[in-house]
């Protein structure tokens, strides 16, 4: 803050820069006792019947002695903080992280590692108008005008005083520093006029302040000028383990000046409580009050310290308040201390009134990961193939398989609704858990039956048991598919109507298929054109019938609709269907190793095994 005062110029008063010192005050005119000294001035003086006009000599102002400038900011350093490590959690703390399976700590405890305690005002501040100076501040005085004084630093003593060459002594100590410019401003003008002051910041020698209480590194620091109450409890390393975050007290001169809340800065930006610090301040850390956890579907999971009739949901807004996906009606409660038994379920009106006890653990529930019924369920749906206009299509809950087909324009002349592959996300998960627990069984026994057989030195050789691995691994290759199978009539002309719809099923009507495929131990794999009243038996027949190695026993048909048809050698009297797809397998009696392989998988999987065989020669 730079002020500038002007002073009128005296008439009777000139100054005059005296030629033995730096600066000296003079009169323009010189006195009687002056003249009277000089004999040559008294003879003029009596020849004379007037007194002679005298010429003024020109101004000179005083220049006072100044100091050449230093560089550097406005403020000293200060003694540096020793780093300390983090404070161990307490107990509470500890058994919360034991109940949730990770660390959770006290609210603001991030703000006390090593990392994070420079929180001292930078050099460049500009200093408030209500600090107050202290001995070893510096200040930079400039004078122009009657005096003058250019870079004049001035350094307040320890009695509170600057001494300003030709003024004397000023006592400053403990003013404003909105106030001192008047102050200097004052003690210049009874021994000048007419000038002009300016006074301005240099070096601030810093205060030091005493933490006390629950401190974790209590003790005396030396620390900025301009530092506040925060500054100082993060520089002692911030509450111990039982210090309070909420009750930080500032005593000055055995009065109580604040109590702060660290709660205010760190949760609401709130610094009104945050009092600048003076020399000797002493801060007291008071011990730590009632604490509650709160985790789950919140914005910050911590334990918080809740102050005297402070409720439930104040406990969850010092969390932040619940996530977006949480359940916002109710919260679950636990008494740590073993008042209660067991969770709590506690409504949001409650949480309201209720109050916040020692040791609870307040948990909000997440809404996510739950199945919601199908009536409550928007569906996307995709249907394709044979329908006048494919696409995606949203619906509203509960929507019916024969909605979704209306919407997308009907069925064509072309469709064959028994073909229809219509896929769903939840059967494909039950399909993948129920397929995985079989993969493991057949591993077991596969890899059990050397052991078990009679043949034993003869099944444990290097090929068999790589054959195993090779067999399991092929298994676990293989992903279902999620689709669901209908008994459709193969003359059918629409879908199965009733069908409740889930969200991202999937729909495909194939066109009529005109084939019948076989494949396996026969002569001649193909595809045949399918003919009405044809049997399976024709179709082997067509491909050249079974050849030595094939089992007639085993021969299974793909229906087009998904369904396997496998009663041994009744298939072959069997109708062919369009799209069938029938499989001649190799005889697996050759041999008790494949026997029993034979007998594991078509026990475990029915027809699973040999869809997979189709699939793989199709591909």
């Amino acid at each position: 803050m730079i002020v500038r005062w002007m002073r009128p110029f005296g008439c009777a008063l000139a100054l005059l820069l005296a030629p033995a010192a730096a600066a000296q005050l003079a009169s323009p005119v010189a006195t009687g006792a002056q003249q009277q000294g000089d004999p040559s001035a008294r003879r003029a003086a009596a020849s004379q019947a007037a007194i002679p006009a005298v010429e003024p000599a020109p101004f000179q102002p005083v220049v006072l002695d100044g100091v050449p400038p230093e560089t550097g900011g406005t403020e000293a350093p200060a003694r540096p903080v020793p780093t300390k490590p983090i404070a161990p959690p307490n107990e509470f703390e500890q058994l919360v992280s034991d109940m949730v399976g990770k660390p959770l700590r006290r609210f603001g405890a991030e703000l006390l590692v090593p990392s994070a305690r420079d929180f001292t005002a930078p050099p460049t501040t500009t200093i408030p108008p209500d600090y107050r100076l202290n001995p070893g501040d510096e200040l930079l005085l400039g004078l122009t005008g009657s005096v003058q004084a250019s870079n004049l630093r001035l350094v307040v003593d320890s009695e509170g005083r600057i001494f300003v060459p030709r003024v004397g002594a000023i006592r400053v100590g403990g003013v404003r520093y909105g106030d001192v410019h008047g102050v200097i401003e004052r003690q210049v003008a009874r021994q000048y006029k007419s000038f002009q002051l300016e006074v301005t910041p240099g070096r601030l020698h810093g205060i030091t302040v005493y933490v006390t209480g629950f401190a974790a590194t209590p003790g005396s620091y030396t620390l900025g000028s301009l530092s506040t109450l925060a500054n100082a409890v993060l520089a002692a390393g911030g509450p111990a383990a039982g210090g309070s975050f909420r009750s930080i007290q500032l005593r000055r001169g055995g009065r109580l000046v604040s109590d702060f809340d660290l709660y205010d800065l760190l949760l609401k930006g709130d610094r009104s409580g945050d009092a600048m610090l003076q020399n000797g301040d002493v801060l007291y850390i008071a011990p730590a009050g009632e604490q509650v956890a709160v985790i789950g579907s919140v914005n910050h999971e911590a334990i918080f310290e809740v102050g005297p009739g402070e409720t439930l949901a104040d406990a969850v807004l010092y969390a932040g308040g619940v996530s977006t996906v949480a359940d916002a009606t109710r919260l679950m409660v636990f008494d740590a201390l073993g008042r209660d038994d067991g969770w709590q379920q506690v409504s949001a009106a409650e949480a309201q009134t209720r109050k916040a006890q020692r040791g609870e653990v307040v948990r909000v529930l997440s809404n996510t990961g739950i199945a919601r019924p199908l009536q409550q369920q928007s569906v996307l749906v995709t249907i394709s193939g044979e329908v006048a206009k494919p696409g995606r299509y949203y619906f509203k809950p509960g929507t019916r398989l024969a909605d979704v087909v209306a919407q997308a324009g009907g069925l064509t002349r072309e469709a064959f609704p028994y073909a229809s592959v219509i896929t769903r996300e939840s059967v494909k998960q039950q399909q993948r858990l129920s397929f995985e627990r079989a993969v493991e069984d057949v591993e077991l026994l596969l890899t059990a039956q050397p052991v078990t057989s009679v043949n034993r030195a003869q099944l444990v050789q290097p090929a068999n048991l790589a054959l195993v691995r090779s067999v399991v691994e092929q298994l676990r290759k293989r992903e279902p598919s999620g689709r669901l199978v209908f008994d459709l009539p193969v003359d059918a002309t629409a879908l199965p109507n009733d069908l409740i719809l889930e969200n991202n099923d999937t729909i495909y009507v194939p066109p009529r298929p005109v084939t019948v495929g076989v494949f396996g131990a026969v002569p001649t794999p193909a595809s045949f054109a399918w003919r009405d009243g044809a049997t399976v038996g024709d179709f082997v027949t067509a491909a050249g019938g079974v050849q030595k190695l094939g089992d007639k026993g085993e021969i299974f048909v793909v229906r087009a609709n998904g369904t396997v048809l496998s009663n041994g050698k009744r298939v072959l009297r069997a109708p062919a269907l369009p799209g069938d797809l029938i499989y001649v397998p190799i005889e697996a009696d050759r041999g008790e190793f494949w026997a029993r392989l034979r007998d594991i998988t078509g026990t475990l999987f029915g027809g699973l095994v040999g869809l997979a065989s189709v699939q793989a020669i199709t591909e």
